[in-house]
């Protein structure tokens, strides 16, 4: 029997992910040629986005001058996009995902398997939380997740890039989701780390912030990149201490060590942290975000409050030196150049 998808999220990284999976569902005989992909409903000049991308093939808010299969279906109601599906690909910011799977629990049916992109942690009530494991808590079904060094507009161009799937039954869910995402110019390998996989697609975003500002700052390569190594050391550190069975395996996969060069390189997070200190008119991240992504989150700044949130209630701020000086520039209005000080921080990692 073929299995029916559902994407659920179509912002810039949802979109370029249904191009692959619109292309391998499509004259399957493993999945449904039909793939619904919720739409958070918008008017772009006069006209339903769902009635644009449906129409024309093409999400020409978030994903412009790229056409879409003609097996991707818009959907502006989460619950009917969701509703008989086999597979739930969740990609959509991580501010969502508790209402949106609220909503999808009446129609959620047993044997269903969700696999998130979402990158990003969530911290309530003391504790410290993975998407997918939240997914899994709400829906009562198992999740994987998917994370690389994949700027979504590169992906969209087919520009090859790999990625990186984090499953617990590799054996049965590993070709199937291999069979989902893997592209010519889309490599996907899997592995058994998922909470690995998520830590490194969570902080990512927060050292990113970090090259920003070194950037901003005018500061060259050499730093960039004493960023990135004190940045990788703090993720994988991170991993070890808080979440069990993270293996240092996991942080040269592409979703460790290449995600971090990528968005470190050219992502937004990276970007807006850079206007954020040559900006001579002191507008705060929120501001910028709200002017320079067209809709689209940063995922930086409320995983560095929430990252740091968390340590200050573990009493282990001083293991994290650079995690708290992000934090610390973005929300207390610590010099930028306070960020050299935390790389001169000598610290051994076990």
């Amino acid at each position: 029997m073929e299995s029916r998808v559902a994407i659920i999220g179509s912002g810039n990284w949802g979109s370029a992910i249904s191009k692959i999976v619109g292309s391998n569902t499509k004259d399957s005989d493993v999945f449904e040629s039909t793939v619904k992909m919720w739409v958070y409903e918008e008017i772009i000049d006069g006209k339903k986005l769902t009635d644009i991308i449906n129409e024309q093939h093409e999400n020409t808010k978030y994903l412009p001058n790229h056409k879409l299969p003609d097996n991707i279906v818009a959907i502006p109601d989460c619950v009917e996009a969701a509703k008989g599906a086999d597979i739930l690909v969740f990609v959509l910011p991580h501010q969502f995902v508790y209402r949106i799977c609220e909503e999808l629990k009446p129609v959620v049916r047993r044997g269903c398997h969700a696999i998130s992109l979402i990158k990003g942690v969530d911290f309530r009530g003391k504790e410290l939380s993975l998407f997918s494991e939240e997914i899994e808590r709400i829906l009562g079904i198992p999740c994987a997740a998917l994370s690389g060094a994949n700027i979504a507009i590169e992906v969209a161009d087919e520009q090859f890039s790999e990625a990186t799937i984090a499953c617990r039954r590799i054996q049965e869910e590993g070709p199937i989701f291999q069979a989902l995402f893997h592209a010519p110019y889309f490599d996907v390998r899997v592995i058994g780390d998922i909470s690995g996989l998520q830590v490194c697609g969570a902080l990512k975003n927060v050292i990113a912030l970090g090259a920003g500002f070194v950037d901003g700052l005018g500061l060259g390569d050499n730093t960039k990149a004493a960023v990135l190594r004190q940045g990788l050391l703090e993720m994988r550190l991170f991993g070890k201490t808080f979440f069990g069975g993270v293996h240092t395996e996991t942080f040269f996969e592409s979703c460790g060590v290449a995600d971090l060069i990528t968005t470190c390189s050219g992502g937004r997070n990276a970007r807006v942290a850079r206007t954020f200190i040559q900006t001579s008119d002191s507008k705060t991240m929120d501001e910028l975000e709200r002017e320079l992504l067209n809709g689209q989150k940063l995922q930086g700044t409320t995983t560095a409050k929430e990252v740091y949130q968390f340590l200050q209630l573990q009493k282990k701020l001083d293991r994290f030196p650079l995690l708290v000086a992000i934090y610390r520039i973005v929300y207390e209005v610590a010099p930028p150049r306070s960020i050299i000080n935390c790389l001169r921080t000598r610290q051994t990692f076990d």
